[in-house]
């Protein structure tokens, strides 16, 4: 048996796992037993910081720390994504005419290394769940612009985000092995907001499935 923390920003992700029970606290959790593992499910709220937050207060006794949720594409096709790596988009240091980023908690100043490959967190191997997997490219911003999508787009990312890799970050401090797995919403451009609140609640269902058969197989 595992102590497994399944982290979700939203309560309608949160809710499409698993049967509902009671959720109180500072982060609202509900507990409960799936596959011969115990299963908290927090709903943190929105950001890098609720989810850094989440994970302080719930997973120093965890065995293994999830995310299940929605995100935006960065040019990849419609469904649900195993995570393999992620990267902290609005972390680094601003330069006249750029912003060089950094792998977030590393200094920034000097040389960052590739921003494709050296900026990342990689996530525990996937166990065979069949889900295509993704870098995905988290920050406090919802993206709502070609633009910007372009840009992130740059870092090798296919999906954008605003908690994967803060998830990824913490989890790594306290020594836990850290897997996500996100659903698409929208593009990443001017019909987002309307593309988001139209497609959460089947996105976040897709997501949520796929947290339940990974967790069946662990």
């Amino acid at each position: 048996m595992a102590d497994i923390l399944i982290l979700a920003a939203l309560a309608q992700e949160a809710d499409a796992l698993f049967p509902a029970v009671g959720a109180t606290g500072v982060v609202p959790v509900r507990r409960l037993v799936a596959h011969g593992h115990d299963v908290a499910i927090a709903t943190y709220g929105l950001g890098k910081v609720n989810a850094a937050l989440a994970i302080g207060l719930l997973g120093s006794d965890a065995d293994l720390i999830l995310m299940t949720g929605t995100c935006g594409a960065l040019g990849a096709a419609p469904g649900a994504y195993w995570i393999a790596e992620a990267v902290q988009h609005d972390y680094g240091a601003a330069h006249p005419g750029t912003f060089r980023r950094y792998r977030a908690g590393d200094w920034p100043m000097g040389d960052a290394g590739p921003e494709s490959s050296g900026a990342h967190f990689s996530a525990m191997p996937d166990p065979g769940l069949g889900l295509p997997h993704a870098r995905i490219a988290s920050g406090d911003s919802f993206i709502a612009c070609p633009d910007a999508a372009a840009d992130l787009a740059s870092l090798g990312a296919t999906l954008v985000d605003m908690e994967v890799g803060a998830v990824a970050q913490a989890a790594g401090r306290l020594g836990k092995p850290w897997a996500a797995i996100k659903a698409v919403t929208d593009g990443a451009n001017d019909a987002s907001g309307g593309d988001f609140q139209a497609n959460l609640t089947r996105a976040a269902r897709q997501a949520a499935a796929a947290v339940e058969r990974l967790v069946a197989m662990l």
